[in-house]
């Protein structure tokens, strides 16, 4: 899409408005709405008061709070619809399907990266449906995962649950340590280096979990169970909350009870599957 195009970012968080600005250092003429004026403008763009005026635009972005907040918009005035809007699968697939029953085009992405990194080769925008990125290059590297709808949304979970899980493992063992008075500064770069070690591991628990063959000689799911428990026993030792490895104990030991025991980790997946 060439830079004479005219473009419309629908909200002023952190990151429309990092969007925005992306836009215009990328020689688009770029139009703004925000439902509140406590918005700061980007330099450069054209605020508008309401959103019919912004979807006078070629094509228009949504990076909105929620799909619940962007739906009462969505109108057939709109030519282009690139949505940025975080949510579900589900909730994704359904604009889609608004979108092509109105004849308005559409592509659904998620960005995976914070509002600094707008703007840089950092910044990757996964998308799906459409495989035209439109606009999407202005903010980063567009990846296009396929063409289910729903399957950006998909990725972007799947990927900040990894996300989640490794920062509340993180803290878990930094509050651990901290109950002995090791500081993080003196932890950390051993965590680093155990976490780096890790995902080495993780091409081949992906093909057990695809295969289905649990069988090893490594590590059995029962060592395990075992480590969880001394790990939250630990915590209330120390005076923690454990709810993290309280859970993934209970994970775990179920995996366990149905027959996993001698199995490797990734045999929990049967679990979490059900």
């Amino acid at each position: 899409m060439g830079t004479k195009k005219t473009v419309s970012v629908l909200g002023l968080g952190r990151m429309g408005g990092a969007l925005a600005r992306a836009l215009v250092d990328k020689g688009y003429e770029v139009t703004v709405w925000n439902r509140s004026e406590d918005k700061p403008t980007p330099p450069n763009t054209t605020r508008v008061s309401t959103p019919e005026e912004a979807f006078k635009s070629d094509v228009v972005i949504t990076c909105l709070s929620t799909y619940e907040a962007q739906q009462p918009l969505l109108t057939n005035d709109i030519k282009t619809l690139v949505n940025l809007t975080s949510g579900t699968p589900e909730q994704a697939r359904n604009t889609a399907q608004w979108a092509e029953s109105n004849g308005v085009e559409y592509v659904d992405g998620v960005i995976m990266a914070v509002p600094q990194q707008i703007g840089t080769p950092q910044a990757r925008i996964l998308f799906s449906g459409n495989e035209n990125h439109y606009v999407l290059d202005a903010f980063g590297e567009p990846v296009h995962v396929g063409e289910d709808a729903g399957l950006a949304a998909l990725y972007d979970l799947a990927l900040l649950g990894l996300m989640w899980a490794a920062f509340g493992g993180y803290l878990q063992a930094v509050a651990l340590m901290g109950s002995a008075g090791i500081a993080p500064e003196r932890f950390t770069p051993m965590a680093v280096s155990w976490l780096n070690e890790m995902t080495t591991l993780l091409p081949e628990m992906g093909e057990e979990t695809q295969s289905r063959q649990y069988e090893t000689e490594v590590s059995a799911l029962d060592i395990n169970v075992a480590g969880l428990r001394m790990l939250t026993e630990a915590g209330r030792e120390q005076g923690l909350d454990t709810t993290l490895p309280q859970a993934l104990h209970d994970l775990f030991e179920r995996a366990q009870r149905n027959g996993h025991g001698a199995h490797s980790i990734a045999s929990v997946i049967e679990e979490i599957r059900k």
